[in-house]
């Protein structure tokens, strides 16, 4: 499986319109987790979060949303941030333009958050320019560190140290709580919370209000 673990800078200026790490200066990191909520997995990230009063944001599938609305009440109950993740995770890649947008436009119904980030990481460059566009339009996220836990060809180790080795002050990060990372994540989180927490990181959501004063 090939993928990049730290996103290249030539890759994030492909993209411009989207947000792909934090401004640097305040020792903080961004959590993030896809695809959820998930019954066992997203309950056990709250959990670890809680225990350092680590805040993340959550790109969460709508149906997923519908499945299990308690859970996703739990996130924003706790003061997570939330994001639009698509309403059954589509690949922009291999889904024609109108039925990208009415798959995400239906998940809005349940997700309340103009963030934005889509699976895979693949959107054609018209898809997301049409859906950051107008004043309502969406703020798109990326990421700057992609765990990997979604990998089943890698241990659960060298998850860890690709997040450990390419985490900077501002990062993005990418975890995913769902049934195939669980696994991986259960082991990892606690032990990255603990390790950046000793070193004097601390772990904030993603805000669109943050984002704006980033664009300006």
């Amino acid at each position: 499986m090939k993928y990049f673990v730290k996103t290249p800078g030539w890759l994030q200026r492909l993209y411009p319109c989207c947000i792909w790490k934090m401004p640097a200066g305040n020792k903080t990191i961004y959590l993030s987790f896809d695809d959820g909520p998930h019954p066992v997995a997203t309950p056990f990230v709250l959990a670890q979060l809680k225990k350092y009063n680590a805040k993340a944001t959550f790109f969460c599938i709508g149906k997923n949303v519908m499945e299990f609305p308690s859970i996703y009440q739990q996130i924003l109950f706790e003061g997570h941030a939330v994001g639009n993740h698509t309403h059954n995770h589509l690949n922009g890649w291999k889904t024609n333009d109108e039925e990208y947008y009415k798959n995400i436009a239906t998940a809005k119904l349940y997700i309340a958050s103009n963030l934005f980030r889509p699976p895979y990481g693949k959107a054609t460059r018209r898809q997301l320019k049409n859906l950051a566009a107008g004043n309502n339009g969406f703020t798109l996220v990326m990421w700057s560190v992609l765990s990997g836990d979604f990998d089943t060809d890698i241990t659960t180790e060298r998850c860890l140290q690709n997040v450990v080795r390419n985490t900077s002050d501002g990062s993005i990060v990418v975890f995913h709580d769902s049934e195939k990372a669980f696994d991986k994540l259960q082991h990892i989180l606690p032990k990255l919370l603990s390790q950046f927490s000793e070193l004097g990181y601390y772990f904030d959501k993603i805000e669109v209000s943050a984002l704006n004063k980033l664009r300006q």
